[in-house]
């Protein structure tokens, strides 16, 4: 038992050194550097955000240094030192001991569904000469697919937990939030993060089993420090400003193809009518396609969270246990109106 903490423990320290990790020094750094031109904009040129609450109280600071202002613009303790924030740090540990000690015993993993895909696909259309392409176009394709289809079953999965009532109930933890750090994107129930866990893996493995068919078993991703390349890169465009007080726009042709942190920011606005929107993670051509594309420059003003109304979540007792009690009331109530539906609809076919 011992050992399991610990080894959990030291993997949680290393997230920092893993650029498949949000947290990465790297994306940390980057983010840090476009808040500071934020912060600039800020002081300087007297721009506002239309977060409700910017944190950031320049009269108050008047007189300190610039390091200190921009340490209280990036660090604000009426964030940083909320009980939300607190929840999540802890469901930062707490998610992570769950997922090593549960996860193993059921999420599928990419391996043999890359092998059945490939098998399949032999099976249909027979052993082909695979396609000759060069090392470097052979990459590419593989780098760019994985990443688009990735992009895209990631926007499908997120626009199920939306619409699908008893799904909400358990990505309604992550909308719970009062106010928004880096760590809030480990702010998950469990159900949810085994659904894209399980996702991470049909995907995967449905992209390498194509790729394995179509150009043989030498498949290689090109990547930065073992993540894909456009991931680095949209991580790199501070990713970690997402979940943030920082309001960060990329302006309206920008905000057509790729979600800026602004625009994740609208996703968690506490208005009902902005609860189903940009819900793509890096290309924005999904929610266009839907009509769930909200650009920064049409909202004025922003505060985050899911409404008053919602307080099952303000505990971490809440959090894991309150999404399983909803969501059975959603289903129970859904069978007994399809079974009502059903009544009725017996009772007027023999009358």
């Amino acid at each position: 038992m011992l050992d399991f903490f610990l080894s959990n423990f030291k993997e949680l320290s290393l997230y920092v050194l893993d650029a498949n990790k949000r947290i990465y020094w790297g994306y940390i750094a980057s983010s840090i550097a476009l808040a500071t031109l934020v912060f600039w904009r800020v002081s300087k040129q007297r721009q506002t955000s239309p977060l409700a609450e910017t944190h950031y109280n320049a009269e108050h600071l008047a007189g300190k240094s610039a390091i200190r202002r921009f340490w209280h613009f990036l660090f604000p303790a009426s964030i940083y030192l909320s009980q939300s924030a607190k929840n999540d740090y802890a469901l930062f540990v707490l998610n992570k001991l769950l997922k090593a000690a549960l996860f193993p015993l059921v999420v599928i993993t990419m391996v043999p569904i890359a092998l059945g895909i490939s098998s399949a696909l032999e099976s249909v259309f027979g052993v082909i000469e695979h396609i000759q392409l060069s090392a470097a176009t052979t990459m590419l394709v593989f780098t760019v697919l994985l990443f688009i289809v990735d992009d895209f079953t990631r926007f499908l999965l997120h626009y199920m937990l939306h619409k699908i009532p008893f799904m909400w109930e358990f990505h309604k933890v992550h909308h719970s939030a009062k106010v928004l750090t880096p760590f809030t994107i480990y702010r998950s129930h469990p159900v949810e993060s085994y659904l894209y866990a399980c996702r991470m893996a049909l995907t995967q493995g449905t992209v390498v089993g194509l790729c394995y068919f179509l150009f043989g078993p030498t498949l290689k991703m090109i990547d930065i420090v073992g993540a894909n390349l456009f991931v680095f890169a949209f991580n790199i465009m501070g990713s970690n400003l997402r979940h943030s007080h920082i309001w960060l726009s990329w302006g309206d042709k920008v905000e057509n193809w790729f979600i800026s942190p602004a625009q994740h920011q609208i996703h968690h606005s506490d208005s009902p009518k902005l609860f189903d929107v940009n819900l793509g993670s890096a290309l924005a051509i999904w929610d266009r396609l839907f009509g769930t594309l909200v650009r920064a420059s049409n909202v004025k003003k922003l505060s985050i969270g899911i409404g008053d109304e919602y307080a099952e979540h303000q505990t971490l007792r809440g959090i894991y246990l309150q999404p399983f009690a909803k969501s059975w009331q959603v289903l129970t109530r859904s069978f007994r109106a399809n079974k009502t539906a059903k009544s009725k609809a017996s009772k007027k076919a023999t009358s």
